[in-house]
């Protein structure tokens, strides 16, 4: 799957340091403190979040269920990459002490266009009240329906909470050309109302779905919670993957997940569910149960081979029962724990549960207008 160039993104945000024309609010000044948050993001042990190339193959066997299992950390880690965007941003411009509402405009250094930059105080987005809004967007474009919005954040101070919208398109049309379309939405808490230290929800939606001759998996949307308690951190979400197969060629599955890990031991846990994009159902026991890798790949195998026997669907299922565990090297072993140093981890799965599949196919993240 195509990455978006995050780090384009960061060098957008730098070069308004350099900026060529600049209208500074006279609104009142925040004395000897910066308005921005210094963090915006849960981070997740690698355990549960990897780049694919970065570790050991999947293809040590046939499909076997590990192989689904390893993707656990690929999704995982497109989730948390969205909200590294927003943290980058923000500590740059954080590093540059921006202490009051302002203006400015730039020409950026990406796509050669020119990005407005407004800070207000006090918005109303979401059902909330903010302290701040910054809004970002190309000029050129805040004629069309979007309003050439690139990126808007909300926040709060204490605590710190805040809620930001990107559209890639926006901030650099030469990268974005062919993903006019996709949007990011990160929400982050440290508010603890619902017993974690930090939490974050990221949400993607409108991405490029490839050719299916060329790439089946490739992922249209996403829903996913972060949330750390101590050294604990639980992960529970949905990707959409409307042109994906298995074995009977079914087309269009929901990648739904439960994940708990350790920030100290480095160590995963989770539980995975395929069901269709389609489903009306919020139930963890039908998402996870019914669901289940295994049971899944049972059924299909099944459908396509009806008279197979037990032994051959058995080895061709090894290593899919749930739950998955992991370690820093990626996927270990299905069904099975490889130890006591899990059971912690472990115990904390049955309070989570994904998200209804059919809110993730129609997942729709729009800007403040």
């Amino acid at each position: 799957m195509k990455k978006y160039s995050f780090f384009s993104i960061v060098l957008l945000l730098i070069g308004a340091l350099y900026f060529t024309s600049c209208q500074k609010d006279t609104g009142p000044q925040i004395q000897d403190q910066d308005i921005l948050p210094e963090n915006f993001k849960v981070d997740i042990p690698s355990a549960l979040s990897y780049d694919q190339s970065t570790l050991k193959s999947a293809t040590l066997d046939t499909l076997k269920g590990n192989v689904i299992y390893w993707h656990l950390g690929t999704f995982i880690h497109a989730g948390e990459s969205g909200a590294d965007i927003v943290e980058h941003i923000i500590r740059i411009i954080w590093i540059h002490h921006i202490n009051r509402p302002m203006s400015f405009s730039f020409e950026s250094g990406d796509d050669g266009r020119v990005k407005n930059v407004v800070v207000v105080a006090e918005s109303f987005f979401d059902n909330q009240n903010w302290e701040f809004q910054m809004t970002v967007t190309d000029a050129e474009s805040e004629g069309n329906d979007d309003g050439g919005k690139a990126i808007q954040i909300f926040w709060n101070r204490s605590p710190v909470k805040g809620i930001s919208v990107l559209k890639p398109y926006n901030i650099d049309r030469i990268e974005n050309e062919e993903r006019p379309d996709a949007m990011f939405r990160i929400d982050y808490s440290e508010a603890g109302d619902h017993g974690y230290d930090a939490e974050m929800l990221v949400y993607a939606s409108d991405l490029e779905v490839a050719d299916p001759l060329e790439n089946p998996y490739s992922m249209s949307s996403l829903k996913m919670f972060a949330g750390r308690k101590g050294n604990k951190v639980d992960v529970y979400g949905n990707s959409d993957h409307p042109n994906a197969v298995l074995i009977a060629g079914n087309a269009g599955f929901d990648y739904a997940f439960v994940a708990s890990g350790d920030n100290n031991t480095d160590l995963g846990v989770a539980e995975i569910g395929l069901p269709p994009t389609n489903l009306d159902e919020p139930s963890r026991n039908v998402l996870l149960g019914y669901y289940s890798i295994k049971n899944v790949l049972t059924r299909e195998i099944y459908e396509v081979w009806p008279y197979i026997d037990e032994e051959s669907v058995e080895a061709f299922l090894y290593n899919s029962a749930a739950p998955g565990y992991f370690d820093s090297y990626g996927f270990v072993s299905g069904g099975t724990s490889p130890g006591s140093e899990y059971d912690e981890i472990e115990s904390r799965l049955p309070n989570l549960s994904p998200y209804n599949p059919k809110e993730i196919t129609n997942l729709n993240i729009q800007f403040k207008e």
